[in-house]
Parts: C-alpha cells; sequence; structure tokens
C-alpha cells in the first residue's frame, strides 16, 4: 500500500519535511517512490509546498495520506474528489 507522508530532513533542532509517497512498509527517512512537496515547521506561518497535480494523482490511485498529510492537503485546498 502505498502512503503520502513525511520524511524529516535537515539538521539537528531544525526539521523540514519532504511529503512523499512511500511504500508503507519502507522506514520513515528511507526509500519513497516520488516527492510530492515539503512542509517546514519553523517558519511563521509555517510553510507548505505541493505540486497538486503529483497529490491528487496518488490520491486517486488509492495512496493514503497519515493525519498530518492530510491536514496539509486540506489547507492547500487538495481533496480526494479533486481533479
Amino acid at each position: 500500500m502505498v502512503k503520502l507522508r513525511l520524511q524529516r530532513f535537515g539538521s539537528h533542532k531544525d526539521p523540514k519535511y519532504r511529503i512523499v509517497a512511500a511504500d508503507s512498509h519502507s522506514p520513515r527517512d528511507g526509500k519513497f517512490i516520488e516527492i510530492v512537496g515539503t512542509y517546514n515547521p519553523k517558519t511563521n506561518p509555517a510553510t507548505v509546498t505541493i505540486n497538486k497535480e503529483v497529490a491528487e494523482k496518488w490520491l486517486s490511485q488509492g495512496a493514503q495520506p497519515t493525519v498530518t498529510v492530510k491536514n496539509l492537503l486540506k489547507a492547500e485546498g487538495i481533496t480526494k474528489n479533486a481533479k
């Protein structure tokens, strides 16, 4: 099963995240299929960049977003039904 989830990168005490499509059995920071966007919670307000076409492609193919990614997609106006 493919999941849309966060992959941490950045330095110690300065987290940044990639939103990636990855196999649900892969480790958090391990192998992924495709980068969908980025999320930086340290800026004020938090910076989110998502490639809408790629996100919608994965959602239409049945990828399940994690709770956090689902909230980020919703904030950006990307839903499962959007085309």
